[in-house]
């Protein structure tokens, strides 16, 4: 596979939202798990699953510092805080 394809591959699966890139790793350790398959068959899976848990990991951590950034106001209601300057050019 070129790297041309693998990089067509990542940014593809970038695109997909959360719940369809687990839901396509999953399905590919399944196949890892019960199928007898070729060599070359099961490197493939393996490299796009390991792209897909990248996508997964990196989605949640993106969710787990907006929640982390909610802020209740004195009125109880809740607002998004903005990272703080040197925090905002360390994610960039």
């Amino acid at each position: 596979m070129t790297k041309a394809i693998k990089a067509a591959e990542a940014s593809k699966a970038e695109q997909l939202p959360f719940e369809e890139a687990l839901k396509r790793l999953e399905t590919i350790v399944e196949a890892m798990e019960s199928e007898d398959l070729p060599l070359e068959t099961l490197l493939a899976r393996y490299e796009e699953g390991t792209q897909l848990a990248k996508v997964c990991q990196t989605k949640l951590t993106d969710a787990e510092l907006k929640i982390s950034k909610l802020e209740k106001s004195g009125a109880g209601e809740l607002t998004l805080k903005p990272l703080p300057p040197d925090l905002a050019e360390s994610e960039q």
